[in-house]
């Protein structure tokens, strides 16, 4: 509140800065509003996606020190937890006796409920066409 002992017309000056600083204040709020309930529903779209996944089977196999595998974790960000993954990699960077028994050497690599696999990158469009799982 602005002094009583200022002329009028300062007051009012006063008054309309005000306004407007709560009115910027209100527009910044709500522009961070919507943007956060978008990154919000992007990202549980996502976890769906990979839930859905995991749900059919869909299973990663990668290494710890593979740059390719930390790119596809990377494509689910927080929602990969959700995805069921296998580290193939030990502490002294050998391979886990599982993924040596099923003959994996390319990493990441998925395997499919039908069994089949694919070594390599895949995008979450590539995945989806192949599982079934919706990416909206």
């Amino acid at each position: 509140m602005a002094p009583k002992n200022l002329p009028a017309p300062h007051n009012s000056i006063l008054r309309a800065a005000a306004r407007k600083f709560v009115l910027l204040i209100l527009i910044a709020g709500a522009f961070a509003g919507v943007w956060y309930l978008g990154k919000l529903r992007g990202r549980q779209k996502i976890d769906r996606f990979a839930q859905c996944l995991s749900d059919k089977g869909t299973v990663m196999y990668g290494l710890f020190w593979c740059p390719h595998c930390e790119d596809h974790k990377e494509l689910f960000g927080t929602s990969f937890h959700n995805v069921h993954y296998v580290e193939c990699g030990t502490l002294d960077h050998k391979e886990q006796p599982q993924c040596a028994q099923e003959g994996l050497k390319d990493f990441p690599t998925w395997r499919f409920a039908d069994g089949e696999r694919h070594a390599g990158g895949l995008s979450l469009q590539d995945l989806a066409t192949k599982t079934g799982c919706s990416l909206q």
